[in-house]
């Protein structure tokens, strides 16, 4: 059993780093905005760039933007025990997310290099570039080209909302030119990631930590319904193809299969547009989004399939058309049994509560899953709010994520 640092003092530090890393792209409004190689970015990645030196770390970029700082292990032959989480946000987004896992393993590897010395297995924390897809329509930028799931090629025609081409902006901020090592690695033993939960599991259940046992697969569509511009007036509803109609008899229909499900899929509808959106004329053509989350590919491949044979009778008896077009399919990703077994024998000989659950949010670990063994844990989120000033985890709760991770990384390097 190693000696483990007193919660009072992991409780101020934990605080003093959280609240340091979100005064780089601070808001008035008490948000946060770190967007991918924006100045509050490279701010961001400078200060955690010093506080790795600072420890006694050996720090690098890699041509993306990732930055790694690293402790040699005596094992010369041994792969890397790799850490952390992503530095970018959303647009005025909360302190926690993806900073509470670079923070957390800031304090980990400090801790263990103060009390047990070099480690036999090479350590590295990362502050991954990016993950959140907010500033350019690319998610899991940082953690795909780590692991090799991402290139060059598919940035060369994307901008961002001011025009600015990404690989301009990768240019701007020091990256993509050649002068750093290519993002590639082949020398990781496993990834593990410390993150807020996002949700109202542990918190509901009164549970400390959560074990991930499966990251959910994605399938995003966009389903257009086209019909017929008619007057509102003088159109007797019988002889109607009102696409306003039909999008939602489909929406309600995906609703309630989704309610009928047991198994913990959800179906979302969060964007619609309207043509041609006027009050006092019928719809011709509605288009809304469709998100379809579970842990199961075969499930989600299911309900989908059935409701779009639904949707062909509903259309045909309208008069309407439907078409459905995807343009997301992530499958479902398992963290490492063994991984989370080591977790759970810490967690009980700690005597700190933790429930196996699953992901329904994406995270860089659903990348490193299909790469390496990777383990995902979770600290509860006050009422669920993320993505949001209001984002907050009580410091207790940080601390023990933190208490996890020394154990993790002591098990795993030393």
């Amino acid at each position: 059993m190693i000696k483990q640092p007193k919660p009072s003092a992991l409780f101020e530090q934990v605080e003093h780093m959280i609240e340091w890393l979100a005064s780089h792209g601070e808001e008035q409004s008490g948000g946060v905005t770190r967007l991918l190689y924006d100045p509050a970015w490279s701010a961001a990645q400078r200060a955690i760039e010093g506080k790795m030196k600072e420890i006694g770390l050996t720090t690098h970029y890699d041509d993306a933007g990732n930055l790694f700082g690293r402790v040699s292990g005596r094992d010369p032959k041994a792969q890397v025990v790799l850490t952390g989480s992503h530095v970018d946000t959303v647009t005025g987004g909360g302190k926690y997310d993806g900073a509470y896992g670079i923070v957390a393993a800031l304090i980990a590897v400090q801790y263990l290099l103060t009390h047990y010395g070099q480690p036999l297995k090479p350590i590295e924390v990362v502050s991954l570039c990016e993950e959140e897809g907010s500033r350019f329509p690319m998610t899991y930028w940082g953690s795909g080209n780590i692991t090799g799931a991402k290139s060059r090629e598919a940035v060369h025609n994307i901008k961002d909302a001011k025009g600015v081409s990404f690989e301009q902006a990768m240019r701007d901020a020091g990256f993509g030119t050649g002068q750093h090592p290519k993002p590639k690695r082949k020398d990781l033993e496993c990834f593990i990631e410390l993150h807020i939960e996002q949700g109202q599991v542990l918190e509901r259940e009164g549970k400390s930590i959560g074990v991930v046992s499966h990251i959910v697969g994605q399938r995003r569509y966009d389903i257009t319904v086209h019909g017929e511009s008619n007057h509102a007036g003088t159109t007797p509803m019988q002889w109607r193809r009102d696409a306003m109609a039909t999008a939602a008899e489909l929406i309600r229909i995906l609703t309630h299969r989704a309610k009928a499900d047991e198994s913990g899929l959800v179906a979302t509808v969060g964007r619609m547009d309207v043509h041609p959106n006027v009050g006092n004329v019928i719809a011709r053509e509605v288009t809304f989004s469709l998100d379809v989350r579970h842990r199961d590919a075969e499930t989600i491949r299911n309900f989908c399939e059935e409701c779009f044979r639904e949707f062909e009778m509903v259309a045909a008896e309208q008069g309407t058309r439907v078409v459905c077009y995807k343009w997301m399919d992530e499958p479902p990703v398992a963290m490492d049994p063994a991984l989370n077994a080591t977790a759970e024998d810490i967690l009980k000989r700690e005597g700190i509560s933790y429930k196996t659950m699953t992901s329904g949010a994406g995270h860089d670990s659903q990348i490193f899953g299909t790469y390496c063994p990777t383990a995902l844990f979770f600290v509860p989120s006050r009422d669920g709010i993320s993505h949001s000033p209001a984002e907050f985890t009580d410091t207790e709760d940080l601390q023990r994520g933190v208490r996890l991770l020394i154990d993790m990384l002591h098990k795993l390097a030393y």
